[in-house]
């Protein structure tokens, strides 16, 4: 059960805290087990494990260690007037503290449930709580709610079973690599459920929109009955806080680590979100595959020991892939023009990476890596070399295919982009994409704007990737639902500054606009030759913007 604490606690305070811990887990009966502090620039993050019946009581037990430290060392009584409130534990009394708890764990206790999790333990079945308790996935499910659970020996556990689950992370290309390998799955004859952070989807179709690349997505996308396969965007921050909902999955996609939300639990450096986004690794099934991008150096130098791995890169002479080939291993690369999947010594082709759409001629080098990544994903749930190259030779060439992400529409001769690009590493690979469609003297227009919840230096870098690629016209646009904070204004303040800084000329700047005027102030006046691009950042902005786009196009993409 984790807590996070704002100020940089001493080892004293530190060794006070797991004292504490143990002894409240020791007076309600709990299991000792690991007690973790680890302290970062911001301060600590705390948690220890806890019967998974009981983790709302585990999490005011951490809370108590904690505070009543933090109140004996000084900090008075006046700080904690909101612990006053019936339910709370005192932080200034360890006696009424104790007794409080023990009614809460009292109260939350379910036997019920530690039976069932022992027996799904030990069956190997994937067992996921909420309001509703289930176990197995997809055809195989079986649930109840959680106040009415079954004892063991009543259920019929030849009725249950997991069917294949893939799980994609990472910095960039999370949503197009879901839904690339959720096609894939479809085309191999499987009733597909996907989740990503536009909605939850079965066999492409929507049943719930929103960001759902967290646990509660996953979970609901694992209890989908009819669903044959499940994939799973697993974004940075549902893994922080929330943690990953299936204990196993037969393969996990880790597509690159790029700096973005740095400051957020605890996660200052890549090193750091390198570490967050491979605890994928832990759910992964002996005899699956972890799916990493050896053109990545820190995935390269994280890279887990104990789980099978393959390796993708844009070259498929890369020294990695090439010693990992020499010991049976699987790959994934580009050789003399075209996508080479390797298991096991034998090699398939692909397809030509110029002929598949999602590539844009083989000018989008990221999503040649996706592409990479999702078939070696593919081929570890058992899906054919023949389908996937199928799917490879069609996917993206329609806008329905990959929506707000890398699509293209002409426009009275001007190429538009709308994409999704959110931190450097993205906009950087969109901007090189528009730099390599731009004809003759044809000019740039970028839209551009960021989510709050990044810090300065973060922002100051976003806008020095905008001013290297020259754009002849920015249009800063603000997004009030992205504000996280921030005030509104300001993010269109702090990104002028940047592109200034970065040497940006101001009168080049058309100051912030919201994100569905701004897109139409870029496009207006475009002409042949020009390229624009749009990043746009909230579902609602992108379907209006699209609609818009289509209404005006002789289009690039079918619908």
């Amino acid at each position: 059960m984790l807590e996070t604490v704002g100020a940089m606690p001493s080892s004293a305070m530190l060794d006070a805290w797991r004292a504490r811990v143990g002894a409240m887990r020791a007076m309600l009966g709990w299991p000792q087990g690991a007690v973790v502090a680890r302290v970062h620039r911001g301060g600590a993050s705390l948690a220890f494990t806890a019967p998974i019946d009981q983790l709302l009581t585990a999490t005011e037990v951490n809370e108590w260690a904690w505070n009543s430290l933090v109140f004996e060392t000084g900090a008075g009584i006046d700080d904690f007037d909101w612990q006053r409130a019936p339910g709370h534990p005192a932080a200034w009394d360890a006696a009424s503290a104790h007794a409080t708890l023990l009614r809460h764990a009292h109260a939350e206790r379910n036997p019920a449930l530690l039976a069932l999790v022992a027996e799904a333990r030990r069956r190997g079945l994937n067992l996921l709580v909420d309001d509703t308790v289930s176990i197995g996935s997809g055809t195989g499910v079986l649930q109840w709610p959680c106040a009415a659970l079954p004892a063991p020996h009543a259920i019929d556990w030849h009725a249950c079973h997991d069917i294949p689950v893939a799980l994609v992370t990472g910095s960039n290309g999370k949503t197009t690599t879901v839904r690339l390998l959720a096609t894939m799955a479809r085309a191999h004859g499987w009733t597909t459920a996907h989740s990503c952070t536009d909605g939850l989807f079965v066999d492409g179709e929507p049943f719930a929109a929103g960001d759902y690349s967290g646990p509660a997505g996953a979970r609901a996308v694992l209890r989908v009955p009819r669903a044959q396969a499940a994939i799973l965007e697993t974004a940075r921050g549902g893994l922080l806080r929330r943690g990953i909902a299936p204990s196993h999955a037969r393969c996990a996609v880790v597509t690159n680590i790029s700096d973005d939300h740095f400051g957020e639990y605890g996660v200052y450096t890549l090193d750091d979100l390198a570490a967050v986004k491979l605890t994928v690794a832990r759910v992964v099934d002996a005899d699956g595959l972890l799916v990493l991008n050896a053109d990545d150096a820190m995935l390269v130098r994280h890279a887990p020991a104990g789980v099978p791995l393959g390796w993708f890169a844009l070259d498929d002479e890369h020294p990695l892939l090439v010693a990992h080939r020499g010991k049976r291993g699987t790959t994934c690369g580009v050789r003399d023009g075209h996508l080479v999947l390797t298991r096991a010594g034998v090699r398939h082709d692909l397809g030509a990476i110029a002929a598949m759409p999602l590539s844009h001629d083989g000018a989008a080098r990221y999503n040649i890596a996706n592409i990479a990544a999702a078939a070696l994903a593919a081929d570890a749930l058992g899906i054919a070399a023949t389908t996937i190259a199928g799917v490879l030779a069609r996917f993206g060439a329609r806008h329905a295919d990959n929506p707000g992400r890398l699509q293209r529409w002409r426009i009275d001769g001007a190429t538009v982009l709308v994409d999704y690009a959110h931190n450097p590493d993205g906009l950087r690979g969109l901007l090189a994409v528009a730099a390599g469609l731009r004809a003759g003297h044809g000019r740039l227009v970028l839209v551009f704007g960021q989510a709050g919840n990044r810090g300065d230096a973060e922002i100051g870098e976003l806008a020095a990737v905008a001013a290297a690629a020259r754009p002849d016209r920015i249009v800063l646009k603000d997004m009030p639902s992205l504000l996280r904070g921030r005030a509104p204004g300001e993010m269109p303040t702090l990104l002028r500054a940047g592109l200034v800084r970065a040497g940006f000329d101001a009168t080049r700047i058309v100051d912030g606009l919201d994100e569905i005027t701004a897109a139409h102030r870029a496009v207006e006046g475009a002409g042949d030759g020009d390229v624009v691009v749009l990043p746009i950042h909230t579902p609602e902005s992108r379907a209006v913007v699209c609609a818009w786009l289509d209404g005006r196009s002789q289009d690039i993409q079918a619908p």
